[in-house]
């Protein structure tokens, strides 16, 4: 892996860089679709070339239990699996692990879980799960870490950061130098002066790239962004940064602004699925009856398969129906706007205009009567 940092917004952390990988160059800010068991919901891998950019994250929790990492392996990695030419990222399954509470108990050694699958019983530890991630064969592996639950106390915030933090020292010995990275990742719930604290002795360690973990989940935007800056402080500034499992565009482009590269969501083609769709001027719930008549594209400008070649009307109608193509048009354009608004930020970044930018954006995002039917 190489990065190259391009450039730095003056007046705020956005930041635009190359990230070059085994499958190909990543433009960054960059965002990843959510593929966790080897295929993005609703998307022919196929069309994956155009709505994602380069690359997509793949669990390796979920892709132990089916169909079995050796299974993959054997198969020439996950790239052949899925038909997939990009690169792909592997989160090490610690935040679904660490979900299933009333199934799994934690040790030093490392976490005794339940399968949610079958009900048979599994151990993974910091040197399993990077062989688990080195069989599946992904381009950015993760560091196995205890995503803190929310609330929690200090106490607890600090015992996670602990053990974390060993952890990450256990996966750094293991991991095997070769075409995979390694990327460590920084707990410390929503304590700033924990997450710069864990920020640092993660940089300590040593990887190629850092992940901010255990944010956006439950929290207020109040608590968020002070421990997020307080982690983004303390990472290195030629090191690629990935902000874990956020989503939401507005908090997007607040993690842009604190010098994050790299986001991942399950929420595009979630709420695809559901009948929500992104546009530049808002949310809208394409089931909404106001959209029976509506016979333009569900975003007017829109370059998307969906937009071209739909109406409102018809994608409305395919959801009421519960026809399967409403779902997969209804994903396309939200990785498309996704993709796009990606694009819009980089470029910015790279004319120094990233907060005219961001604030023109949530202005309309926000603004719009659109998001008051969502």
């Amino acid at each position: 892996m190489v990065f190259e940092l391009q450039a730095v917004s003056s007046d705020t952390g956005a930041r635009a860089g190359l990230l070059s990988l085994p499958h190909g160059d990543l433009a960054t800010p960059v965002f990843m679709p959510v593929g966790t068991r080897a295929t993005v919901k609703g998307i022919r891998n196929d069309d994956l070339v155009d709505l994602a950019s380069g690359i997509i994250l793949s669990n390796a929790f979920h892709l132990y239990l089916r169909p079995g990492a050796e299974l993959i392996e054997r198969a020439g990695g996950i790239h052949r699996f899925m038909n997939w030419s990009g690169n792909v990222l592997t989160d090490s399954g610690g935040y679904q692990v660490f979900s299933l509470s009333a199934l799994r108990r934690i040790t030093e050694e490392g976490v005794r879980f339940q399968s949610p699958v079958d009900g048979s019983y599994h151990t993974f530890t910091p040197e399993g799960v990077m062989e688990i991630e080195r069989r599946i064969g992904a381009d950015i592996i993760m560091a196995f870490d205890e995503c803190s639950p929310y609330p929690c106390d200090r106490d607890y915030a600090r015992e996670s950061l602990e053990r974390t933090t060993r952890w990450a020292a256990r996966c750094r010995q293991a991991f095997q130098d070769g075409a995979q990275t390694l990327f460590g990742i920084v707990q410390g719930s929503v304590y700033p002066d924990l997450r710069l604290e864990s920020a640092r002795r993660i940089t300590d360690i040593g990887f190629a790239g850092y992940a901010v973990g255990g944010l956006s989940v439950g929290e207020s935007k109040e608590e968020m962004l002070p421990a997020l800056s307080a982690a983004a402080s303390a990472l290195p500034v030629d090191s690629p940064r990935y902000l874990m499992g956020v989503g939401l565009p507005e908090d997007i482009i607040d993690g842009v602004a604190r010098g994050m590269d790299m986001f991942d969501c399950v929420l595009p083609t979630r709420m695809g699925r559901n009948g929500t769709v992104f546009t530049m001027q808002g949310r809208m719930n394409i089931r909404n009856a106001a959209y029976a008549e509506d016979y333009r594209p569900i975003e007017e400008g829109c370059p998307c398969p969906a937009c071209k070649g739909y109406t409102r009307a018809y994608v409305r109608h395919l959801f009421k129906c519960g026809e399967m193509l409403a779902a997969i048009l209804a994903t396309t354009h939200n990785l498309a706007f996704y993709k796009r608004l990606m694009q819009g930020i980089r470029q910015a970044v790279l004319k120094d205009v990233f907060s005219a930018y961001s604030a023109d954006f949530l202005a309309s995002y926000r603004g719009n009567a659109l998001e008051q039917r969502a």
